[in-house]
């Protein structure tokens, strides 16, 4: 499968915009990617070994926290993943964030 990496990600996968990994499920997909890339591991998982709650994947369209299998959902080699970290942001116009 492949695996698209969101550009403030990109420095830790030798500045590639995809990576195919192999992988029967979504999390050995990412076990490959962490794998295949070390500095990954702490951008999308905590200490516990779940992924961080700001980092959004998706299976093809489907974000994967909505997938009755979560992170076991079985993929195909065709497949794609994306990686999408949730941005914060504040507000710099005085009074516009009450």
């Amino acid at each position: 499968m492949n695996i698209h990496i969101p550009t403030p990600l990109r420095t830790y996968t030798d500045k590639q915009e995809t990576v195919s990994v192999d992988g029967a499920t979504v999390a050995e997909g990412l076990a490959a990617l962490t794998a295949a890339f070390p500095a990954m591991q702490q951008h999308l998982f905590t200490a516990e070994g779940k992924l961080r709650s700001f980092v959004n994947v998706y299976l093809n369209d489907d974000d994967v926290r909505y997938l009755p299998a979560k992170e076991d959902s079985l993929v195909a080699s065709t497949d794609e993943l994306t990686i999408i970290p949730s941005i914060a942001g504040g507000c710099t116009l005085t009074g516009c964030c009450r």
